[in-house]
């Protein structure tokens, strides 16, 4: 049976995963938005396969932390924490740098969403760390 903590654990690693998406979602809007508001003047823009299986595999890579709260290792433990710091990070970058661009709405929402419960959710893994 799982252990509550690890339950816990993975919880707090779902909510930052659900702010991309979320973050992501709104992104493409505010885009689509600003777009059909300039009445198609603005440039579009395109992805290519490599892209779009990138941002795939990035996207879905926010699940693997989840899991490895749930697997109950040491080993598991820290690949949890390095691979969701290195999640956190990029996202904060990425989301700041776009919101940057795009409007500073973005980078509330990025910040609130993402970086935020990341944050939290990093403690969370460092003090399982220690305490086991």
């Amino acid at each position: 049976m799982i252990e509550t903590k690890a339950v816990r654990l993975a919880l707090a690693w779902l909510v930052p995963a659900a702010g991309t998406a979320i973050f992501a979602m709104i992104q493409i809007f505010s885009y689509l938005n600003d777009y059909l508001r300039s009445g198609g003047t603005m440039p579009t823009i395109t992805f290519d396969s490599a892209a779009l299986w990138g941002f795939s595999i990035f996207y879905g890579a926010w699940v693997v932390p989840c899991l490895l709260a749930l697997a109950g290792r040491r080993a598991a433990d820290w690949a949890m924490l390095l691979l969701g710091g290195f999640l956190l990070t990029m996202s904060t970058l990425g989301g700041v740098f776009d919101g940057l661009r795009d409007g500073g709405h973005l980078v509330a929402l990025e910040l609130l969403a993402v970086t935020l419960p990341g944050a939290v959710a990093l403690i969370m893994s460092w003090r399982h760390i220690r305490s086991t």
